[in-house]
C-alpha cells in the first residue's frame, strides 16, 4: 500500500500499551509511522502486540522506528536483548578499519534480526557525525570515528547490516552534528567553522552515504551557510543536503519537540516542512502536542510519498538463524581478544 495520503509526521505513544484515545487519534491523524522509546518497552511479546496494534490503528504496514544504536542509546536491553558497547568504543576495540567494518556490519545484522522479530523495521542509525575533541558528550561516543573516511566506511557497514536484515537505516544527523559543542536536546548549537572545512570533514560522510533511504536532520545552525536557522528549518541547508550532499531519500526532522528549536509547535512543524523536510518526527507521546503537529503537518507531498514508497520497498530481510549470528559474533569477539 502506498504512503500517499499519510500524515507528514511520525508519532510516539505514551506507554507499553496503546490507549483507546491514542488509537482513535492515530486512526484519524494517520501518521506515516511511529517511534518507540524505553517507556514503550517491557517484553518481546508486549512489543509485538504494540507494533501490531499501532499498524492496525492506521490500517497499513506503517514503518516503526526505534533508536537502537547500542551503548548509551539503545531502547532494548537486558534481560531480553544484548547490551552493546558504545559505537566509538566498539570501533576502536575492533582494530583496523576492515575488521572494524566487519564487526559493525555483524553487530547491526544481529540488531536487525532482533528488531524484525518485534515488528520494528526502521533503526535510527547510522550516526555519520565526525567526532571531534570538542564534540558534546551526549554525542561523542555515539560516533564511529574522528575522520570522515573512517566514519563513512563504518556507517556503510552499519547500514549494510541493517538492510540485510530488512531494517531501514536512518542516516543522522545530516549534514553533520560532530562540530557542535552544545546538546541540541537542551539548546540550539551553533557551528562557526568555514564552509570548506564543513564540506571536507562534517558533510563528507553524508555525501558518501547519500543513497540511503532515510535521513534525519540536525538541529544545528551552520553560521557560514545560514546563520539565522538550524538545518531542520533552513531552506538553504535543506537545499545543500539535497543538491550538494546529494541525498535523494526521505528526509525527516530530528525530534521537533527538542529544546534546540523555539516557537510554538505548529510553527516549528510548518517551518521544517516549508524548508524541505518530508516529515516531522515527534517523539514524546504528548497528546496535546501531537494534535498540534497533526493539524499543522498535513499529508505527505506527492514527492515525499514517492520517496517513502521507495524506502519502504527495501524492507526485505534475507533468511537468517539468530543463534548462528550470535555464535558468529562470539567467535569474532574471541578472535579479537586473542589479538
Amino acid at each position: 500500500m502506498s504512503a500517499a495520503g499519510a500524515g507528514a509526521f511520525f508519532f510516539g505513544c505514551a506507554g507499553p500499551v496503546l490507549g483507546r484515545d491514542e488509537a482513535a487519534f492515530f486512526a484519524d491523524a494517520n501518521p506515516f509511522g511511529f517511534i518507540l522509546f524505553a517507556r514503550n518497552v517491557e517484553t518481546p511479546d508486549q512489543i509485538r502486540r504494540l507494533t501490531a496494534v499501532l499498524r492496525a490503528a492506521v490500517g497499513r504496514d506503517a514503518p516503526i522506528l526505534i533508536d537502537q544504536e547500542g551503548g548509551r542509546v539503545q531502547r532494548l536491553g537486558p534481560p531480553f536483548w544484548r547490551q552493546w558497547q558504545p559505537p566509538l568504543d566498539q570501533v576502536r576495540a575492533a582494530g583496523p578499519a576492515d575488521r572494524a567494518a566487519e564487526v559493525m556490519r555483524l553487530r547491526y545484522r544481529i540488531i536487525a534480526a532482533e528488531l524484525r522479530d518485534l515488528g520494528i523495521d526502521v533503526n535510527c542509525a547510522p550516526t555519520a557525525d565526525v567526532a571531534r575533541p570538542q564534540t558534546h558528550p551526549v554525542l561523542h561516543n555515539r560516533c564511529y570515528g574522528t575522520d570522515p573516511e573512517t566514519v563513512a566506511v563504518i556507517a556503510r557497514a552499519v547500514s549494510d547490516g541493517l538492510l540485510a536484515g530488512g531494517v531501514l537505516p536512518v542516516l543522522k544527523h545530516i549534514p553533520g552534528h560532530g562540530a557542535a559543542t552544545a546538546d541540541s536536546h537542551l539548546e540550539l548549537p551553533h557551528v562557526d567553522l568555514p564552509q570548506d572545512t564543513l564540506q571536507a570533514i562534517d558533510f563528507a560522510p553524508f555525501h558518501a552515504l547519500a543513497d540511503l533511504p532515510f535521513a534525519m536532520t540536525a538541529h544545528v545552525v551552520y553560521e557560514a551557510i545560514d546563520a539565522s536557522a538550524p538545518a531542520t528549518t533552513s531552506p538553504g541547508m535543506i537545499g545543500l543536503i539535497r543538491d550538494r550532499i546529494g541525498f535523494s531519500g526521505f528526509l525527516m526532522s530530528d525530534d521537533i519537540s527538542m529544546h534546540a528549536l523555539s516557537g510554538a509547535m505548529d510553527a516549528r512543524c510548518k517551518a521544517a516542512l516549508a524548508a524541505g523536510c518530508d516529515a516531522i518526527l515527534h517523539c514524546n507521546g504528548d497528546m496535546a502536542e501531537m494534535q498540534r503537529v497533526a493539524a499543522s503537518g498535513g499529508t505527505l507531498t506527492a514527492a515525499a510519498a514517492t520517496r517513502a514508497d521507495a524506502a519502504l520497498a527495501l524492507r526485505q530481510a534475507a533468511p537468517c538463524d539468530p543463534a548462528a549470528l550470535n555464535a558468529q559474533w562470539d567467535a569474532l569477539m574471541a578472535e579479537g581478544a586473542r589479538g
